[in-house]
């Protein structure tokens, strides 16, 4: 009976590793392709009604490729999606702080004209609700997208945006009466928008 050579042993060790982390990969990837299929155009959504406009798009490929390069670091595969949503939130951020920092520079006044593609994500009647969000600060805009446009709960809105539960109730309840407020200076001032909870939701 030949005995068993220790090189032997450790390319088996070897080619076992190296077939289980092929198998990872392959699993991340199909994971990544279903996440795709199923999140992307309510991802871009979510970036255009917090303020991505015409990087909507490039926010969320951003947020895959974040996904993607830090799968491994997932406490579970289920949170995926959670994590795609709080990367776009943070991008959507920074992007906002950048832009307000470039103007202030520059001393250029926000652009009024929503881009094409951004109108074109929304239906005409949300149109005054997305711009009167505009307006809010970005906690606040946050905090009710995820809330009613989402209808995500507290503690999934909290998880998203990185902060407690009583800050996310302090948000929406501030976000709340500085829209209503807002909303009521378009109509006011002739606009047609109704009162009540924000008129938006998942299927627009």
């Amino acid at each position: 009976m030949r005995e068993t050579d220790p090189a032997d042993t450790d390319t088996d060790t070897d080619t076992d590793t190296a077939t289980c982390v092929d198998l990872r990969d392959v699993e991340r990837e199909a994971a990544m392709i279903r996440l795709f299929d199923g999140q992307h155009a309510q991802l871009v959504r979510l970036a255009v009604l917090l303020g991505a406009d015409q990087d909507a798009e490039d926010v969320v490929a951003e947020a895959f490729c974040v996904l993607h390069s830090r799968w491994y670091g997932l406490r579970a595969p289920q949170a995926a999606a959670a994590y795609l949503r709080s990367v776009v939130c943070n991008l959507v951020r920074m992007r906002i702080r950048r832009l307000q920092v470039s103007r202030r520079h520059a001393d250029v006044p926000p652009d009024p004209v929503a881009s094409a593609e951004s109108t074109a994500m929304l239906h005409e009647d949300r149109r005054q609700v997305v711009d009167a969000l505009e307006g809010l600060p970005t906690r606040q805009r946050e905090a009710l997208v995820l809330r009613y446009w989402l209808d995500l709960r507290e503690r999934e809105i909290a998880d998203a945006m990185g902060i407690s539960t009583g800050a996310v109730k302090s948000h929406i309840s501030r976000g709340m009466h500085a829209l209503s407020r807002a909303m009521g200076t378009r109509r006011g001032n002739g606009g047609s928008a109704g009162g009540g909870s924000p008129c938006w939701s998942s299927r627009y």
